[in-house]
């Protein structure tokens, strides 16, 4: 049975620091495209990294670049999000999903609608 599961995120005061972790099971991160979502009350879901390994490509928004990166262990089947000098609209429940090699990310974009497996969400706020 495939599952993941995302832990680590809370409250955090701007300009703060938080890392996401996405523990996968029923099946090996190795050959999979991993992203991470999130989404904002009243927005769409929307796509913030993804890590294709077999396409060597990893893709960040704008609104992220040099302020998150992800990261995977796969010893422990774990893909991570480290999110630095975080920012109030980063707030959002965040969503890591899993996606066949060669679909959903891309260089220039994750593309939610490829990715057949998700996680239950954690929530990150970020607030003084």
């Amino acid at each position: 049975q495939v599952q993941l599961v995302e832990s680590g995120g809370g409250l955090v005061q701007p300009g703060g620091s938080l890392r996401l972790s996405c523990a996968a099971s029923g099946f090996s991160m190795d050959y999979y495209a991993i992203g991470w979502f999130r989404q904002a009350p009243g927005k769409q879901r929307e796509g913030v990294s993804c890590s294709n390994i077999m396409a060597r490509i990893t893709y960040y928004a704008d609104s992220v670049k040099g302020r998150f990166t992800i990261f995977r262990d796969n010893a422990k089947n774990e893909v991570y999000l480290q999110m630095n000098n975080l920012k109030p609209e980063d707030t959002g429940v965040y969503y890591c999903a899993s996606a066949d090699s060669g679909y959903g990310c891309y260089e220039h974009t994750s593309k939610l609608d490829d990715y057949d497996y998700w996680g239950q969400g954690t929530q990150v706020t970020v607030s003084s």
